[in-house]
């Protein structure tokens, strides 16, 4: 029984588009009222005590994004009116998306389905996720021989419940402003498309009595607002942070080219061109170097990032050439690969490794280490 709810659960969350294991099967013995449910393997998702393990001790921009992706995940979930009940580090999965972390349901063993939960319902489910959170980070504190990581652990597990609480108000946040203040509506509906929610209802209603001043309300759906236009752009699959950067860069293509074509490109025009000439000579030198086990479109986003730092470094545009030259130098680093090097991520605080002894030339930029 436990098993059959939990595959329902399953692949009720797959129906809603959240971030969820997708459940294929159950293999069942009534004679000793047991099952096995089976879930489709998560291509380039790694675990919280791998991918925290291999980083600085403590504090850091990683484990703050990971608490980001729990709260996330939590508020997707209520939202939709699933209870989850045994939400923990332990019952998660990770990928990296794009500058983000995406957290994404394991175990559902305990969860059930409602129209929609109250606020005692989701009070108690952040309850149960900050005391879970606060065991798992202490428990990787032990392994890794921190002292002081109960303390931290607890104090880092209740700023989940503050993450979550700012997201769910920003969701539900009706503010009042008049009926003619158009703008305060588009610069509403640009904050919920920012945190990747597409737009689905938009009502004005009276507030306080009062004919000049109405209350704005909208309702949003699931959080892929960027990764829908991107594959409706390119037909692309990808994560919501993932899509996020990679508009950005067919944006910024797009504007290159429309300054020295000398005249318009339109959407579509610029997304081709941009798969063509920019995206995919990209991954075809990237490919090999990461091999299978690899999210290509991830390294992709790292490269991105990689250009972003050096041209900081100049003060100016390296080009996605030596971005690229530079990443694969480093040996495509990234925590999900055992080829990743923390030692120098740590010094630096980044994602991935990169050398703090490099050289600069002002006309080529980045020349290596």
């Amino acid at each position: 029984d436990v098993a059959a709810r939990e595959f329902d659960v399953l692949r009720h969350l797959e129906t809603l588009g959240l971030p969820a294991v997708t459940a294929v099967g159950i293999a069942d013995a009534p004679e000793r009222e047991s099952a096995i449910l089976v879930t489709e393997y998560l291509d380039f998702s790694i675990q919280y005590r791998r991918l925290l393990m291999r980083f600085p001790l403590g504090p850091g921009p990683y484990r703050d994004r990971l608490l980001d992706a729990m709260a996330w995940l939590l508020v997707d979930l209520h939202r939709a009116g699933v209870y989850w009940g045994d939400c923990s580090l332990a019952n998660t999965l990770f990928r990296r998306d794009g500058d983000k972390i995406q957290a994404f349901l394991v175990d559902a063993e305990t969860s059930a389905i409602h129209p929609a939960l109250s606020n005692g319902q989701r009070g108690y489910d952040l309850d149960i996720l900050v005391e879970n959170v606060a065991f798992g980070l202490a428990d990787l504190g032990a392994m890794q021989g921190r002292p002081d990581a109960s303390d931290d652990a607890v104090d880092a597990a209740e700023s989940v419940r503050a993450r979550y609480g700012a997201i769910w108000d920003e969701l539900h946040l009706e503010p009042e402003l008049s009926p003619y203040d158009r703008h305060a509506v588009r610069a509403r509906i640009r904050r919920l498309n920012d945190l990747g929610f597409a737009v689905d209802e938009i009502s004005l209603e009276p507030a306080g009595g009062r004919h000049d001043v109405v209350r704005l309300k909208v309702a949003v759906a699931n959080r892929r607002f960027h990764a829908h236009e991107l594959q409706r752009l390119t037909g692309l699959v990808a994560l919501e942070g993932q899509a996020q950067l990679l508009l950005n860069d067919l944006r910024e293509y797009r504007t290159w080219l429309e300054y020295f074509d000398r005249r318009a490109v339109d959407a579509r025009e610029g997304a081709d061109r941009w798969l063509r000439d920019v995206l995919e000579p990209s991954l075809a030198v990237l490919v090999p170097a990461i091999g299978p086990t690899r999210d290509a479109v991830q390294a992709y986003c790292d490269v991105l990032e990689q250009k972003w730092i050096l041209s900081e470094l100049v003060g100016k545009d390296v080009g996605l050439q030596a971005a690229i030259d530079s990443y694969l130098g480093l040996g495509a680093p990234a925590p999900e690969s055992d080829r990743a090097a923390t030692e120098t991520a740590a010094a630096l605080d980044l994602d991935w490794a990169f050398d703090d002894d490099v050289r600069v030339d002002d006309d080529a930029g980045i020349i290596g280490p």
